[in-house]
Formats: structure tokens, C-alpha cells, sequence
């Protein structure tokens, strides 16, 4: 099985290209999430998918990283819910309200959000 992809748009404050980010629904797939990557493109992250939005089933660790992250958590509207910069090998981060999205990017990329940005999320399809 592989993996699908989204394109992530930032409504609130466009940016010249959209996020590209892995659709990451399974717990075995969160579980890992971005574990032992030793790097990340700019433009590139992980979209881990919850059932309902959830301050707990949203949270995440960073045991294993090799690389801090930036952190966006989104609600079932797509609206951003918290913004944080995740550092390595702490054991969690939880959403200030519960969301039902958590993405995981470049920490380049902590400033492209704040909290009640409008998101689109839309599947694309690449050739990998």
C-alpha cells in the first residue's frame, strides 16, 4: 500500500507553493511518523489523521528524532488550533484545544502559520 498524498493551502496567508505532505491515518504509520528521518525538505511534511478531534489522540511524541519540528494542529474546519516548534526527544506536545489534524514540518516553516489560519486540504497525486 502506498502512500497518498495532500496538498496543504494556507488561506489565511498564501504561500508561493502549498505544503506536500505524506496522509498518515494508520496507528502504525503515526506511531513511526517521522522517526530516524535525519533530514526534511522545506516544502515537504507529514499529515497524521485522527478519527475526531481530540487533544489526547492528537498529541505527539519525539522520542527517536533526529530533527525538531514544526507542529500544526488543525481542527475539523481546517482551522489551525496551536503552532509549536517540537524539539527532539521530549516525550509529548498536546494541542492547546483538540484537533483532528496534526501536521509535522520543516522548523522553517514555524512562522507560516498562527492560530485561526483557514486551511485547504486537497489530495494530489504524485508521481513517487
Amino acid at each position: 500500500m502506498s502512500l497518498k498524498f495532500v496538498a496543504i493551502h494556507n488561506l489565511t496567508r498564501p504561500q508561493a507553493q502549498p505544503v506536500i505532505a505524506g496522509y498518515c491515518r494508520s496507528f502504525f504509520c503515526q506511531l513511526r511518523g517521522l522517526m530516524f528521518r535525519r533530514s526534511l525538505k522545506q516544502d515537504e511534511g507529514l499529515l497524521l489523521v485522527q478519527a475526531a478531534e481530540s487533544r489526547l489522540e492528537s498529541s505527539i511524541h519525539m522520542f527517536f528524532m533526529h530533527i525538531d519540528l514544526t507542529v500544526v494542529w488543525i481542527n475539523n474546519a481546517q482551522q489551525v488550533v496551536d503552532v509549536r516548534l517540537a524539539r527532539r526527544w521530549r516525550p509529548a506536545y498536546f494541542s492547546q484545544k483538540p484537533a483532528r489534524y496534526v501536521l509535522e514540518l520543516h522548523t522553517d516553516r514555524l512562522h507560516d502559520f498562527e492560530i485561526g489560519d483557514q486551511l485547504h486540504i486537497e489530495e494530489v497525486f504524485l508521481d513517487r
